[in-house]
């Protein structure tokens, strides 16, 4: 279960993944530009999965009551290391857009 939330958020992550190496068009594509990508998107990912790791371990499930049933509430072990992870991995590629930006746009 300490995965579920990171494996239902891959295929958005994979999809912002994809659009943050295909975008924007204008920039300049040399082997040292794919580099850089694969290599934010690497630390991207790894950082997702620490911080969704760190979110799911976080969470104090609810205590059960005398009848042995929990109140609501641990839905929040999945919730939280999604939203953990998805902003872990958007604020890699955030810090990495305009570094890219600036080491390879064209000159002109």
């Amino acid at each position: 279960m300490r995965y579920l939330a990171l494996l239902l958020l891959a295929p958005w992550l994979l999809i912002l993944g994809w659009a943050y190496a295909n975008y924007p068009k204008s920039l300049t594509r040399t082997p040292a530009r794919r580099l850089f990508d694969a290599l934010a998107l690497l630390l991207a990912f790894g950082a997702a999965i620490w911080a969704g790791l760190l979110g799911f371990d976080a969470v104090q499930l609810p205590v059960p009551d005398e009848t042995g049933r929990r109140a609501s509430g641990a839905i929040w072990q999945q919730v939280l290391p999604a939203l953990c992870g998805y902003g872990a991995f958007a604020a890699v590629l955030v810090l990495a857009l305009p570094l890219r930006a600036r080491l390879w746009r064209r000159r002109g």
